[in-house]
């Protein structure tokens, strides 16, 4: 049987390279030179905090970060900004999460979309990601492209492709 995984990661020297050049991007630009609070990642609980003096200075850190974040490579949707803003003190502070693995939500989004296009293969969830097994590899490569064209709401990687 032939069989691929599909994941969802973000590579964190990638992640951490985009959060230092926002940070240095900051630091240079006019408008919000002498801000208060700044861009901070927090590696163990892989979020990103953002803290300014209003609501406007903190829109345009968000704007830096997902800028620099799609300059780095990093898709976009893999940074999770509903969380509310939150004030501090004197700061109006934000925690962006970082998503990483595929949750039970998108799993069942994943394999829903693939049941939907009638191909045959077979979808299951394991852990943090999605085994998809068949028998021939042209009914996977015909699953990706099933994925790739819906729009899940999440980076997906297609890895360890077994035949």
């Amino acid at each position: 049987m032939a069989s691929f995984d599909i994941v969802s990661k973000v590579d964190p020297q990638t992640l951490e390279n985009a959060v230092n050049t926002a940070q240095k991007e900051l630091q240079t630009r006019y408008d919000l030179r002498d801000t208060k609070g700044g861009i901070e990642l927090n590696k163990k609980e892989n979020t990103i905090l953002l803290s300014s003096e209003n609501s406007m200075r903190l829109k345009a850190l968000e704007d830096i970060l997902l800028g620099r974040v799609v300059k780095q490579g990093i898709d976009g949707t893999s940074l999770d900004f509903s969380a509310d803003e939150q004030a501090a003190g004197a700061l109006v502070k934000k925690t962006i999460k970082v998503r990483a693995g595929v949750d039970k939500d998108f799993g069942r989004k994943i394999i829903k979309a693939i049941k939907d296009a009638k191909v045959k293969v077979e979808a299951q969830m394991q852990d943090d990601q999605v085994r998809v097994t068949a028998k021939k590899i042209d009914d996977l490569q015909a699953a990706i492209a099933v994925l790739r064209k819906t729009d899940i709401g999440l980076p997906l990687q297609f890895v360890n492709m077994k035949s």
